[in-house]
């Protein structure tokens, strides 16, 4: 008897695997992207290059800010976190359009982050306003390393963007309470039944008269 009890499946455990999944994942994903596009648009605002420009026979240094060579990471950073909740307004779906939206935001965000690292276009802009010459450039060009930190804000909106694709139908979403007008939905009276006595006073201490008179 005791072997037979053993071999049968407790009901409650088969549910916990996925649901224990579902909450890391959402926790998971929520940090990761919420890091992310803090991070990604703290990055842009440093400074991503520097050189030297030309001027009246001498060297004038320059620099660029991230949002100087790009303002893709900042736009996108701002999706992301956009589409990071907007997550749990929407079902099915809706969720999983929201996202795709998320991981494209966070790949965008790598792929422009790691293009304006080697771009110069900002600072050779900067060289021609300096001398006076549109023909200038900047000389010695060089990047500092906040073009990657933004590639790996990226990265942490592209995790939680494949999260919520793989895991997003087991998280939850927000209350529908409310119709789309935005009145509460009436609530169905509890059925009282005059041969329970516990339905009785239930009924009394909500203020209701059980007899239905």
């Amino acid at each position: 008897m005791d072997s037979v009890t053993a071999a049968v499946p407790h009901p409650r455990s088969e549910g916990e695997g996925p649901a224990r999944a579902g909450r890391r994942s959402l926790a998971v994903a929520l940090l990761s992207g919420a890091l992310g596009a803090a991070v990604a648009l703290l990055a842009t605002r440093q400074r991503w290059s520097m050189g030297t420009a030309t001027v009246a026979g001498d060297a004038f240094p320059l620099s660029a800010k991230g949002s100087d060579v790009t303002g893709v990471p900042a736009a996108l950073a701002i999706v992301g976190l956009a589409a990071l909740v907007a997550v749990f307004a929407v079902r099915r779906t809706g969720r999983f359009a929201v996202s795709a939206l998320l991981a494209l935001s966070g790949a965008g965000i790598v792929a422009a982050a790691l293009l304006g690292a080697t771009d110069s276009s900002a600072l050779d802009d900067k060289a021609a306003q300096a001398s006076g010459d549109t023909s200038s450039v900047v000389h010695a060009f060089d990047h500092t390393a906040w073009p990657y930190v933004a590639a790996v804000g990226g990265g942490l909106i592209l995790l939680a963007g494949l999260l919520a694709l793989l895991y997003g139908r087991r998280w939850p979403a927000m209350s529908g309470r409310y119709e789309r007008n935005g009145t509460p939905r009436p609530r169905r009276a509890p059925v009282v039944d005059p041969d329970r006595p516990e339905d009785i006073w239930k009924a009394l201490d909500r203020g209701e008269d059980p007899t239905g008179a």
